[in-house]
């Protein structure tokens, strides 16, 4: 499983292949665990900062191979979403987390509201804006855009074995997402649930709704189950197979069909 994403403390967000001229934009908001110096580790052992409480392992990695098949943008958080989680809203008490699954995290206790701000200004706007920022190029450029987060999950939360493989998940727009599951049938060996293991009521869907439905693309959250992204091959081998049910599915729903940024 590749490891986090190598940064400079300043640097909060990575934008590849801006210019991509494929029909798709792909996010991931949970791409590196890495803890500015500041926050001196938020005080957790070094089990907790490499776990997947930290970051979704081999989601970057999947998303720049898809990127790399689809000629897509990329955008991605360079910051541990437990400094900041960019797939909620400031307002969500999961936005800066207390406790996540089993892990305590000392850092992010009693903060002020000066200190979740100076989050917000860290990790949360500067993702928001280079998204922008791409949807705005995109909607200059004349140039369709559908929308996906790439996410993984850990094959077991709280003592419980999740069974789903890879979830297709969806808000209010479905269009996407039903194109995808109505490909499910091409991976007979995957288990592939709508919704699962999260879904809206679980507030999964934010960036679903900020960049992609309130522009009116078509959107999907993609979710791996992270033990099937071990090595650079599984990486491959998964990306194959979710373009496997996304490449037949944007040529249903046709470029006009799926929006237009």
């Amino acid at each position: 499983m590749s490891g986090g994403v190598a940064t400079d403390s300043s640097q909060a967000v990575e934008v590849l292949n801006p210019h991509g001229a494929g029909a798709a934009l792909i996010l991931c908001e949970h791409a590196s665990n890495h803890i500015p110096a500041r926050y001196d580790g938020l005080g957790l052992e070094a089990q907790a900062r490499s776990s997947h409480a930290a970051w979704d392992p081999g989601a970057r990695s999947v998303a720049l191979l898809m990127s790399a098949a689809l000629d897509a943008p990329v955008v991605a958080s360079c910051v541990s979403r437990l400094v900041y989680d960019c797939n909620r809203p400031p307002e969500a008490e999961g936005a800066i987390p207390e406790i996540s699954e089993k892990f305590e995290i000392p850092g992010n206790r009693n903060l002020s509201p000066a200190d979740r701000e100076e989050r917000v200004a860290t990790a949360y706007r500067p993702f928001c804006d280079a998204v922008q920022g791409v949807i705005a190029g995109r909607i200059a450029a004349g140039r369709p855009t559908i929308l996906i987060t790439m996410h993984s999950f850990t094959p077991v939360y709280f003592d419980q074995a999740r069974a789903v493989e890879i979830g297709i998940l969806h808000d209010e727009d479905a269009r996407l997402a039903d194109a995808m599951l109505a490909n499910a049938h091409l991976l007979p060996h995957r288990r592939i649930e709508r919704n699962e293991p999260y879904g809206p009521a679980d507030g999964v869907t934010h960036s679903l709704k900020i960049h992609g439905q309130s522009h009116g693309l078509a959107n999907v959250m993609l979710e791996v189950r992270n033990d099937l992204l071990n090595t650079p091959d599984d990486e491959r081998k998964m990306a194959e197979e979710l373009l496997t049910l996304f490449t037949p599915a944007l040529k249903a729903l046709s470029l006009e069909g799926a929006g237009r940024a």
